[in-house]
């Protein structure tokens, strides 16, 4: 049996209408689901956090990290604006 578990279920995960620690029989099928997930998560979510997936033999994990702050290339010496 193949579980996905979501990590930490955000706000966001919450509303949605996805769910945590899904089972299948099917390898495959665990993870064309997972990566659909992360996928949706990633371009649907509020974009405060970002996801990513790993394996561990029969489970795939779905991490959830606060998203970096984007550098805009300002050195912040106050002369790009």
């Amino acid at each position: 049996m193949f579980t996905i578990n979501i990590e930490k279920e955000c706000g966001c995960f919450k509303k949605s209408d996805l769910e945590n620690n899904q089972s299948f029989e099917d390898k495959d099928d665990a993870l064309i689901k997972a990566m659909n997930m992360v996928n949706f998560m990633n371009k649907e979510f509020c974009q405060k956090h970002e996801f990513r997936l790993s394996e561990n033999g029969e489970n795939f994990k779905i991490a959830v990290d606060a998203k970096q702050a984007e550098h805009s290339g300002c050195c912040g010496g106050g002369h790009c604006s």
